[in-house]
């Protein structure tokens, strides 16, 4: 994808979110730390546009929920970190880059939950590559992007990596 198709996928994405939810009203976004965090952003930036009402969003630091976490400690102390906007009663959109075994999202659930209980949870991805390991489904999908085990998505950010695109490559294995 390119930077202009990303930018019409968010603007795509930002309408769906409007039409399920019936405008923006009780809505948050919150983005997963790191990539999902600017999208969110984004999003709500369109949002705003579209419905000329604020959307708060959120970020999400998961890394201690992760269960592929390797420690340092036995047992680590897992402190949620506050959320910058509140999530209780809430239609909360949670944003990441890409969709893939459902891990990353199962980790993300856990440490919403401890941040505040919303009415409903609903997920959006730029990319859904398939190949999941949890029964874990997005409701706003930018594109669907059929890959196999040996490739990778790379999501690439103006806001953190200077560039903006959506590639899909063969994974290098040492």
């Amino acid at each position: 994808m390119s930077a202009s198709e990303i930018e019409r996928t968010l603007v795509r994405l930002a309408h769906e979110i409007v039409e399920k939810n019936n405008g923006v009203q009780n809505l948050a976004l919150v983005g997963i730390r790191r990539r999902g965090v600017p999208l969110a952003e984004r999003v709500a930036t369109i949002l705003e546009r579209i419905e000329k009402t604020p959307v708060p969003v959120g970020t999400l630091d998961i890394t201690l929920y992760r269960d592929d976490l390797s420690t340092v400690d036995a047992t680590p102390q897992v402190k949620p970190k506050a959320l910058e906007c509140d999530i209780v009663g809430k239609d909360v959109v949670l944003v990441d880059d890409v969709l893939y075994t459902g891990r990353t999202i199962r980790a993300a659930l856990d440490a919403l939950i401890d941040c505040g209980r919303p009415r409903r949870v609903q997920l959006l991805v730029l990319v859904d590559r398939g190949h999941r390991e949890l029964p874990i489904e997005a409701t706003f999908v930018g594109r669907r992007v059929p890959t196999t085990e040996d490739e990778v998505v790379e999501v690439k950010l103006q806001e953190l990596d200077g560039s903006e695109k959506v590639m899909l490559a063969e994974r290098i294995n040492p």
